[in-house]
């Protein structure tokens, strides 16, 4: 007699679903927090964020079309630190929405002071100071990082802030290119 056996997935209470059973229609649940994420940025985000406009792809694109500025936050993974000396390391290539631009590492709860130096000098220098203008702020979907950075900026008195839940993944998704991106330098690289 023969058997076939099928995996499926286990997920765990609070488990996020694979990414391929998660899209913007189906979004779970999820309450907007008091203060900024902490932990587990890769997991299903709110519908909303206080102060801010929450972007669809569809929105998304138009606000680029009309030339706003993007600003992705996905953090970089940084180079191993046993490797050896001499030992050549590649990063892997983001592919980003055009235009935009990288600010690594600024989406997390907490930020060391240059790092929130380091997402604010970005921000003043593409809304030229204007704490008015447009801007909208990604990474992935279901990324926290987004969220947190998007909250930093209203609380930082910009009132025009966009949050693009979706990210990269909806933008792709949608058929809308991509291009390789490297980050804008850390002041403390």
């Amino acid at each position: 007699m023969a058997c076939a056996c099928v995996a499926l997935p286990v997920l765990a209470a609070g488990d996020a679903a694979p990414e391929t059973e998660r899209s913007a229609g189906a979004r779970a649940v999820v309450p907007e927090p008091d203060g900024y994420r902490m932990d587990d940025y890769r997991a299903p985000v709110p519908a909303t964020l206080s102060g801010a406009t929450v972007v669809d792809t569809a929105e998304a694109g138009r606000l680029h079309d009309d030339g706003v500025p993007f600003v992705d936050v996905l953090p970089r993974v940084p180079r191993p630190k046993n490797l050896p000396k001499g030992t050549l390391w590649r990063p892997e290539p983001r592919q980003d929405i055009p235009g935009s631009i990288w600010l690594v590492d600024t989406g997390y709860g907490e930020l060391a002071p240059i790092m929130e130096r380091y997402l604010f000098d970005g921000i003043e220098r593409i809304t030229a100071g204007d704490k008015a203008a447009r801007i909208l702020f990604y990474c992935k979907r279901d990324c926290w990082m987004s969220y947190n950075a998007a909250k930093r900026a209203v609380g930082a008195g910009y009132t025009s802030v966009y949050w693009y839940p979706d990210g990269t993944d909806g933008w792709s998704e949608a058929g809308r290119p991509l291009e390789k991106r490297e980050p804008e330098p850390r002041p403390d690289e």
